[in-house]
Formats: structure tokens, C-alpha cells, sequence
């Protein structure tokens, strides 16, 4: 078995990993996984299980508190149970196959920090944690999480007994056509032994010069042999991976395995889009699949925006007199108004007006904007300073407050600017599917400030478009924890 999984992971070549690391692989592994048979069983703990044992977790403590359980109890243990289920994503690392178990524990307890300040900046802005004996709270606090790794050692214990008893029921899996996605299912069933799948090997048409040469072991041979091979070693299950082109031949396979009872499966080569959050939906009940989609629809649009409004409203209240401070600042070394407001695009294209403090003795918003260079004889006296510092995109907040921007997003560029690199950068427009912020991943990787180089427009781009594949709450507050030690570091901002 090590000797298959080696050679499954050297299928894995270093040229194929890196035109991955682009196509975001891990995106498109999620989603086998997603769909596999193990992703109801983990769904069912994160938004069931999880939070039950936390609000389970608060009732318990209370006993021994001699804690009644009124009203506002309810509230905070209603409250408990949202929050977890919302932002407790890590929970599932804990699980066999997912992640490596530390990794998985770091993650779980800064979303299990989330969690408890957003309960007590609710409790504190409500009134209602006032109610609470404190060590009642802080007991809760640091209970619930060590319930919660013990249940799931618990349960990741019990699993790899079961799976690798004698008595484990398990399937026969083979794959038709060596791919990219072929690849990427077999890999996860190697490093998932709860999915209970037994890999047999690969049929393919083409000759054996033209797959990987690493594939070869586990070539059972061509599309024909298949429907005998399924009745001599009793198969399961059937994973498709053919190319859109090969449509009817896929038709005739399906056909010629009707007289078998496995189980059928088709992977679609996804591999041929630039997925950006790719999934599976439905339209009056027609099945769909999702190519390019923004990130933020449904449930996570509600939870971005209500991150932005308080986060915004917080920070506002926090900075107000810097604003002041700034604004009284920019009107005496300078002619000219406060504000510098230019027009850029918003979510889905729209225009909008992002606000800024004037930094320059222009206020350039036509058909030809040139960026900000080194020693810029525009600048203003506190211009280079506040530039430097991006003190001057602190009204941007005021702006995530109107809804037309988010803390965090791809960078607003001038529109003058995007109408330049559309035509120059493939996916250049798609960054514009959500709402521009105020910092951004690619602004903490280093493209900060003047991008005088279309290489590094595309690298800005490319850190865009990343972001908007792997969208989380935790990104985010990465990226605005990030933006907080760029901003005193970075020399590329003039």
C-alpha cells in the first residue's frame, strides 16, 4: 500500500503542482470532498453537534454555579449556538485525513477566540453578560472548547479502529481516464481512510507514452475491458473522469455498464475553468454547476456584511479624533478640499465614489490617472506621510458603512486603470464580482502601492483572484491583522 500511495503522489509531478497552486487545487479537493460520502457526516457536526455540545457544555457548568437558567440564559446559549456553528470551521481538522492534527488545533482555538469576543462584545454592548457571575463565564469559556477536542479525539480514535478492523465494509473503486481531477480523487482516497474506499487501478484509451509515467502500475487497460473487469472483482463504485470532448463516448460507457449494480460517477474536468467559488446548485430545480460565482452569496454575503458594519462602526468610534486630527491637518498645509473623492468600481462593475483625504495638489479622476511615484512632486506637505502610512484611506471606513466597499477585498483601482489592464490581464475583471476593500491579500503579500510593471499588476491580480477562492472570516482577519505590521514595514507605498 505505501508503494501505490508513493506512486499517487509522484503522479503529482512538480509541473503539475505548480499550474495547481494557479487553478487553486485545494478548492477543487474540497469539493471532492464535499461530496463524498464523509460530508454529511461532517456537516451534521459542525452545524449540529458542535454548537449542541457548547450550549450542553453551558447547562452543565451552571449546575455547580447554582446558575438558574432564565431567560437570558437562553439568550446566551441561543447566541453560543449560532456563533459556533458560524464560525467554528476548524472543528473538522480534528477529523482523520483533513489535516494534520496541530495545525487543525491552532486553528480551532484562534475561531474558538472569535467566537468568545464576539459573545462578550455582544454581552457587553447589550448589558445582559452583566447578569453573569464571572467565573461562571470564564469557566464556560475554557470548558467548552476542551469538551469539544475530546469529543472529536473520541470520535477520530473510534473511526481508525473501525476502519482498519478486519471486519471494515469496504468499496472497490476504479477511475476511467488519467487527469488532473482523476488524480486528485485518487490522492484523497489514499489520504482519507474513513472514505472506506479500496483503489483498483485506472482504464484508459490512450497508449501508455502519452500518461504519466508513474500511472503505468496502476493501469488496468482500456475502456472495453471495464464492464468485465467490474464483474471479476465485484467493484463498487465508478469514477468517471473523461474530458467534455469525449461526450459520447461517456454515453456509450454508461450504456455498456447498466448490466453491472456499481455505482457511477461523473467527474467534470473543471480544471478547464478558472474556478472561482465553483459548486454545485440548482435553478427551478435543474441541477447546475457553478464556474465563476462570487464568494459572498447567500449565507456568507450576510456574514461579510455584518462583520464589515461592526467592525467599521468599531473602529470609527475608536479613530475618530486621527480623523479630525488629519482632515484639520490636510486643510491647513494645502489648498484645496479634505476629501479627494474618485470614481471607481464597485461590486459587480458599478461605479462608486471611494473617499480618501487629499494627499496630492491634483485631484485627478478623468480618462488618464498616473499612479503616485518616489519624490512626487504632487504631493501635498503630508501627502508622502500619509500615503506612506494609509492614514489617507481611513474615510474608506465610511464607505464600508454605505455598502460599497468591504474592510477587506481586492484593492479599488482607478477607473481609468482598470479600463487600461482589462485588456491586458485575463481575469482581471473578475475581482470586480465583490466589493473592493480597504486592504486586501495581495496588499499583504507585497503588491502594495505602485504597480509601474504589468508583471505586477498580474501578481496583484493573481493575489486577488486567490483570495477570492478561499474566502473566509479567518482570511479576513488574517489579512487585517497582516495589514496592521505591513503598513509600518512596507516601502512601496509613496
Amino acid at each position: 500500500m505505501n508503494d501505490s500511495v508513493e506512486n499517487i503522489d509522484q503522479m503529482m509531478d512538480k509541473n503539475t503542482l505548480e499550474a495547481n497552486i494557479v487553478a487553486a487545487p485545494s478548492l477543487l479537493a474540497d469539493r471532492f470532498r464535499e461530496f463524498s460520502n464523509v460530508a454529511p457526516f461532517i456537516s451534521f457536526f459542525k452545524l449540529f453537534i458542535d454548537p449542541i455540545l457548547v450550549v450542553v457544555s453551558f447547562y452543565l457548568i451552571a449546575i455547580p454555579f447554582n446558575i438558574a437558567m432564565d431567560g437570558y440564559g437562553f439568550i446566551l446559549a441561543t447566541l453560543a449556538f449560532l456563533l459556533t456553528a458560524l464560525l467554528l470551521d476548524g472543528m473538522f481538522l480534528f477529523m482523520p485525513g483533513y489535516s494534520r492534527s496541530w495545525l487543525g488545533l491552532g486553528r480551532f482555538i484562534a475561531e474558538w477566540l472569535a467566537v468568545v469576543a464576539a459573545l462578550v462584545l455582544i454581552g457587553r454592548i447589550s448589558g445582559f453578560i452583566d447578569y453573569y457571575y464571572p467565573p461562571f463565564i470564564i469557566t464556560w469559556f475554557i470548558a467548552s472548547p476542551l469538551v469539544l477536542i475530546l469529543v472529536h479525539i473520541a470520535i477520530r480514535v473510534y473511526v481508525l479502529r473501525v476502519d482498519s478492523g478486519e471486519n471494515a465494509e469496504r468499496s472497490k473503486v476504479v477511475v476511467v481516464g488519467v487527469n488532473q481531477p482523476s488524480q486528485f480523487l485518487v490522492k484523497s482516497i489514499h489520504d482519507e481512510p474513513f472514505l472506506k474506499m479500496d483503489f483498483m487501478g485506472y482504464f484508459d484509451d490512450r497508449a501508455i507514452s502519452r500518461l504519466p509515467k508513474s500511472a503505468t502500475p496502476h493501469l488496468k487497460g482500456s475502456l472495453d475491458m471495464l464492464p468485465e473487469y467490474i464483474k471479476e472483482h465485484g467493484i463498487k463504485k465508478i469514477y468517471i473522469s473523461l474530458p467534455m470532448s469525449s461526450q459520447p463516448r461517456v454515453l456509450e460507457l454508461i450504456d455498456e455498464l447498466k448490466d453491472s449494480t456499481a455505482s457511477i460517477y461523473f467527474i467534470p474536468d473543471l480544471f478547464v475553468f478558472d474556478l472561482i467559488n465553483a459548486r454545485f446548485d440548482n435553478v427551478a430545480g435543474m441541477p447546475i454547476v457553478a464556474i465563476c460565482e462570487s464568494p459572498f452569496m447567500g449565507l456568507n454575503g450576510v456574514i461579510k456584511r455584518i462583520s464589515d458594519v461592526v467592525l467599521s462602526l468599531f473602529i470609527l468610534l475608536m479613530i475618530w479624533p486621527v480623523l479630525a486630527t488629519i482632515a484639520l491637518a490636510v486643510k491647513l498645509t494645502s489648498a484645496g478640499p479634505v476629501f479627494f473623492k474618485q470614481r471607481r468600481y464597485g461590486e459587480n462593475g458599478d461605479s462608486v465614489l471611494v473617499y480618501k483625504f487629499r494627499s496630492m495638489t491634483v485631484m485627478e479622476d478623468g480618462d488618464r490617472v498616473v499612479q503616485a511615484t518616489k519624490n512626487d512632486q504632487r504631493l501635498t506637505p503630508i501627502g508622502s506621510f500619509l500615503r506612506k502610512s494609509s492614514l489617507d484611506e481611513l474615510p474608506q471606513f465610511i464607505n464600508v458603512l454605505e455598502g460599497k466597499m468591504s474592510i477587506v477585498g481586492p484593492r479599488p483601482h482607478a477607473n481609468a486603470h482598470n479600463e487600461q489592464y482589462r485588456k491586458l490581464i485575463k481575469g482581471y475583471m473578475i475581482r470586480h464580482k465583490v466589493k473592493p476593500g480597504i486592504t486586501g491579500w495581495a496588499q499583504v503579500n507585497g503588491f502594495r502601492g505602485e504597480t509601474d510593471t504589468l508583471d505586477k499588476m498580474q501578481n496583484r491580480i493573481k493575489y486577488d483572484l486567490d483570495y477570492l477562492r478561499n474566502w473566509s472570516v479567518w482570511l479576513d482577519l488574517k489579512i487585517i491583522v497582516l495589514t496592521v505590521a505591513v503598513i509600518f514595514r512596507d516601502r512601496n507605498a509613496y
